[in-house]
């Protein structure tokens, strides 16, 4: 008697954000997702990649993929092919990442792009990301004069000019200028680059803030005040963010406030 096999199981990708604090940050969405899945893989932080391991012991560490010396795209392609095989052997697939998984994180939208030109489901749950935890601890609101939030490189290298009277964001500053994509530390000299160009706008006395946000309950986020002249010589980690408050208002533009049937009192 031949016993026929039905037809094959369709795999599925959820990618997931583990938020930026240990434990706190992890929505009851993305636990639910963690536990259900059939195979689930980690992008974290070692404290969140051991409280990760508590729920799923056999999850797989996506950072087997980094080496020194190794071109970051070509890491972040074999993490992507990783998610895709997973996918298309018919595995409900589940990867966790640090932070808000679509915000500066480049292997979670390529993931999803190919497994749904597969024609196979694939989405994204949020997290809790840097930017949040900054506006939080800095308390800093973007919607009061605006903001202006890229990557330190992107900012350098193409033609990007701040406006003093909104807040400037540039994320990965200790990595600003590293075309290679292959470097983990700041370097000195490409951070007096960004410096220069920063001085086409702002003042060398600027206040600026480096900031990290705290990765677990015990500890404090960290907001060092110098002047932007000072920043070549500070400290910096992989994710240190440069910020740099508004300097001055906006000022009205009387043509559109006449078209709009307003003056400036409308704004006081």
């Amino acid at each position: 008697m031949t016993v026929e096999s039905g037809p094959a199981r369709a795999g599925a990708l959820v990618i997931v954000g583990a938020g930026i604090q240990l434990g706190r940050h992890v929505a009851e969405r993305a636990l639910s997702e963690i536990r259900a899945a059939d195979r689930v893989f980690a992008m974290l932080d070692p404290f969140a990649l051991d409280w990760l391991r508590s729920l799923r012991p056999d999850c797989e560490n996506l950072a087997r993929f980094y080496a020194a010396g190794r071109d970051r795209r070509e890491t972040y392609r074999d993490m992507e092919r990783v998610l895709v095989e997973a996918v298309r052997a018919g595995e409900r697939t589940c990867a966790v990442f640090y932070g808000h998984p679509g915000v500066f994180a480049d292997v979670p939208h390529g993931a999803i792009r190919a497994v749904r030109a597969l024609g196979l489901p694939a989405r994204m749950e949020p997290g809790i990301s840097a930017e949040a935890c900054l506006y939080a601890d800095l308390g800093l609101d973007p919607g009061e004069r605006g903001v202006i939030s890229m990557e330190a490189t992107q900012f350098l290298v193409h033609e990007r000019r701040p406006d003093p009277t909104m807040l400037l964001v540039l994320w990965q500053v200790a990595l600003a200028g590293d075309l290679a994509l292959k470097e983990f530390s700041a370097d000195p000299d490409r951070l007096r680059v960004l410096v220069a160009k920063l001085a086409e706008t702002y003042a060398p006395d600027t206040e600026t803030i480096l900031y990290e946000a705290a990765q677990l309950p015990v500890q404090r986020f960290r907001a060092d005040r110098m002047p932007l002249a000072a920043l070549p010589e500070a400290e910096y980690r992989e994710f240190t963010t440069l910020v740099i408050p508004a300097c001055a208002g906006p000022e009205p533009d009387d043509e559109w406030l006449e078209r709009l049937g307003a003056d400036r009192s409308a704004l006081e």
